[in-house]
């Protein structure tokens, strides 16, 4: 019998397989302070990292969005995490985005 995936688990399982695929795609964390985004990411992440550091904050009640970046041709070289609590603004645009996702508190 397959397992039931809880909601986190859904959310996070397009994540979970882009980071699979490509072990050598980066992750770049941007927290919200105030509602305005920080200008250089707080951490970064290597591919086994980004799904588990995202769910954690998932768990803890923060709202996340996660978008791969890259080209149509070479695919995704990297994942950008947005966490807030609160409001926040849009994040801002740093490339081309193959996939997203967005979960709110």
């Amino acid at each position: 019998m397959a397992k039931t995936l809880t909601p986190i688990e859904t959310f996070l399982a397009p994540l979970v397989s882009l980071t699979a695929r490509d072990p050598q795609i980066e992750g770049h964390v941007f927290w919200a302070t105030d509602g305005a985004w920080s200008a250089e990411p707080a951490e970064a992440l290597e591919a086994e990292e980004i799904a588990f550091y995202a769910e954690g904050l998932l768990i803890e009640g923060f709202s996340l969005i996660w978008q791969a970046i890259g080209t149509a041709e070479d695919g995704a070289d990297t994942i950008l995490l947005y966490i807030w609590q609160g409001e926040a603004a849009a994040p801002p645009d740093l490339g081309p985005v193959l996939a997203s996702g967005i979960w709110p508190a």
